[in-house]
């Protein structure tokens, strides 16, 4: 009886049965050789595939094994079964992969073709910024990142660009009568790229000389503009090849001097130092030329904000910010201004070119909005003197519609007329004209108007902040509330008082952090020697987050020569009623909308907890948006402080490197959970052609 032959082996089956002794002859060579490949180890699949599959496709057409038992070929225990399962296992998952990557490639066709490219655009923004704070929580990004690409400097149609503002698309929409001054930006489109200074830009002179003299390459203002402006213009600037001189006497009329002190005689004061003695404090100067109004009573601490339409070129507003006064681009046509009710002790418009008698006298009611109790409005213009009957016609309904805001005409003389508004409540329900202006409900939203349209009811006649300017503190005494104040928005007296102080010690610190980077380590410009502290090169100060306005309160008890443009975001509490009330200047705005004002405004640019407060939620910007919005308002040489969580500071660290800026992350040892990032915009210049 013959041994039994081993598995997985295949043998040849003779085809004659007569062949006795050959087949015994040929079956021991064969077993022989079995043996031997017993002992050595099966040969590898892989070293002899071919001949696997031979003996396995003769094996399974009997479905018989050579031992007389069925064979099953997905038993495991031989190294032919399991190449088998393998290959098996492989078409499947083969399959498996084609099938998913069609459908996944299917379902993100569908998803891109539903949704709109501006979701995907920000979309695809807010993934790169995750990213690089996830690689900054996991050590990827250093605090000197060098990864991220830079962004390119616009072309020069944008030197003096100003996002949202554009008369000639308005114009082309249909806007007319003024409207196209207005502010649109629900159509604009992000400009991704840096705000280049003009050629021969040159660093502006420090405060208080750069108040009196600018540089005109700074500007867009020629000399043909100036000369062909009108003698009022040409009364109020020396111009040769490089500056601007603006006079301190013969600005206005007989001169901004005489032109005021007139003034305070017609409201019954000595003289223009006697207008904080008055209640007077912060002043609206509508179309203000170029600041000289306000810039001679900065010297009385009075703060005076300019506000003019957007214009091409020789802007109001672009030279006062250049001369280091405060000043925006507002318009008066048919939107309210991002202001409070109840917030300035005096509107001044001196030839603003505003016709007040225009719409039914809507214009008017929005400048008795904006006015405290008790306050004043100084109107100068041609029309209080003319002769012609339309122009007649035009001061008495002026006049009769002044009287029906309860406003008392108190003077007039020349072309100049100063009213004062009524500081009494009831003055409004004993009213004689057979149609005056309602008063608007007590449920109107007067404290954070943000650019709603014109409104034909008095407003703030509810408000409980109605206190007549005489009533109030004199400036200084004004910046501390007293608990009554600070009850109408809902705060404790510790409380107020603990923000002071804190602000107090951050403002020391800042100093101590800016100073060496200023005046230490800070390139030197030729025959520019560096001034000793406290004398420093900030004047215009954007604090992105004012919150109660006590970084403002603490740089001028520190005395520091600067103003503040305190603004309240709109997302977060509205607490700039609370900051006019203070003797200090300031605006609500969108951080996902252009602010208004020119390029290069700011030597400073102040956010503490700005990007907690944007990026908590879901925004339609991005915090590279924001970012480029804070370079073009920063001026060369300009200075940004953030102070915000770890988290955040890194990321907005990382982001500096696009942006070209210098950056430095500081920690803050009284709280380890917040950093300051102190950042610095380099000067690129320009050649010119």
């Amino acid at each position: 009886m013959s041994r039994p032959l081993h598995r997985g082996v295949s043998i040849r089956i003779p085809e004659r049965n007569n062949d006795t002794l050959d087949s015994q002859s040929k079956d021991k060579t064969e077993k022989e050789g079995v043996d031997r490949r017993v002992f050595s180890g099966y040969p590898s699949p892989l070293r002899s595939p071919y001949r696997l599959l031979l003996s396995d496709n003769s094996n399974s057409k009997s479905g018989i094994s050579e031992n007389g038992l069925s064979s099953d070929p997905y038993i495991i225990g031989t190294p032919r079964n399991r190449h088998k399962l393998i290959l098996l296992f492989l078409k499947f998952s083969l399959v498996f992969v084609v099938i998913f990557a069609l459908a996944g490639s299917f379902w993100w066709t569908i998803s891109i073709s539903t949704a709109s490219r501006g979701h995907i655009f920000h979309g695809y923004r807010r993934l790169q910024e995750q990213l690089v704070s996830d690689l900054l929580e996991i050590g990827e990004i250093s605090y000197a990142p060098s990864r991220l690409k830079e962004l390119e400097f616009c072309s020069q149609e944008f030197e003096n660009y100003v996002p949202c503002f554009n008369v000639s698309d308005n114009l082309a929409l249909g806007f007319s009568d003024g409207n196209e001054f207005d502010r649109q930006c629900s159509h604009e489109l992000r400009q991704n790229c840096l705000s280049l200074s003009p050629p021969n830009y040159k660093i502006p002179l420090r405060w208080p000389t750069g108040k009196d003299i600018i540089w005109v390459a700074n500007v867009k203002l020629t000399a043909q503009e100036v000369l062909s402006s009108g003698s009022l213009t040409k009364r109020m600037m020396m111009l040769d090849e490089e500056q601007i001189s603006f006079r301190s006497a013969s600005l206005m009329f007989d001169g901004v001097e005489d032109y005021s002190h007139q003034i305070a005689e017609m409201i019954g004061l000595r003289n223009e130092s006697n207008f904080i003695q008055a209640g007077v404090r912060t002043i609206l100067d509508i179309d203000c030329g170029y600041g000289s109004f306000g810039a001679h009573l900065f010297q009385n601490q009075l703060l005076t904000m300019c506000i003019a339409n957007y214009e091409p070129s020789g802007s109001q507003v672009q030279l006062t910010l250049e001369r280091g006064l405060p000043a925006m681009v507002a318009s008066f046509n048919s939107k309210q201004l991002p202001y409070p009710s109840l917030s300035f002790d005096m509107l001044h418009c001196a030839r603003c070119g505003i016709d007040w008698d225009r719409k039914d006298g809507i214009l008017m009611i929005e400048a008795d909005r904006l006015l405290r109790p008790g306050g004043y409005f100084v109107w100068t213009s041609p029309l209080t003197n003319a002769r012609d009957k339309d122009s007649q016609n035009r001061w008495k309904f002026i006049q009769s519609f002044a009287e029906n805001l309860c406003w008392d005409l108190m003077s007039q003389q020349d072309a100049t007329v100063v009213w004062k508004k009524t500081s009494k409540r009831d003055c409004y329900s004993s009213r004689k004209n057979s149609s005056p202006s309602p008063l608007c409900g007590s449920g109107y939203d007067v404290e954070s108007p943000y650019y709603r349209d014109l409104q034909n009811c008095i407003g703030g006649t509810h408000s409980s902040r109605w206190i007549s300017v005489e009533k109030r503190k004199a400036w200084p005494s004004r910046d501390h509330l007293n608990g009554k104040e600070l009850e109408n928005f809902g705060l404790q007296s510790d409380e107020f008082a603990e923000d002071s102080e804190s602000w107090k010690a951050s403002v020391r610190n800042y100093w101590s952090l800016l100073s060496p980077l200023i005046f230490s380590d800070h390139p030197k410009r030729p025959g520019d020697e560096d001034p000793p502290p406290p004398y420093n090169m900030l004047r215009n100060v954007l604090d992105m987050n004012a919150h109660f306005g006590g970084f403002n309160s603490a740089l001028l008890r520190a005395g520091k020569s600067v103003w503040v443009m305190n603004v309240v975001p709109l997302g977060g509490p509205n607490y700039l009623p609370l900051i006019q009330d203070r003797g200090y200047v300031g605006i609500m705005h969108d951080w996902c909308e252009a602010f208004p004002t020119y390029p290069r405004t700011y030597d400073l640019v102040h956010a503490a907890g700005l990007l907690s407060l944007e990026f908590a939620q879901q925004r339609s910007c991005t915090m590279l948006d924001m970012f480029i919005e804070i370079d073009r308002l920063l001026r060369p040489e300009g200075w940004i402080i953030i102070r915000d969580k770890v988290h955040l500071v890194k990321s907005a660290r990382a982001l500096t490197t696009t942006l070209k800026w210098d950056a430095r992350v500081v920690e803050i040892e009284s709280d380890s959970d917040q950093r300051l990032l102190i950042c610095q915009k380099p000067f690129f210049k320009k050649q010119a052609n």
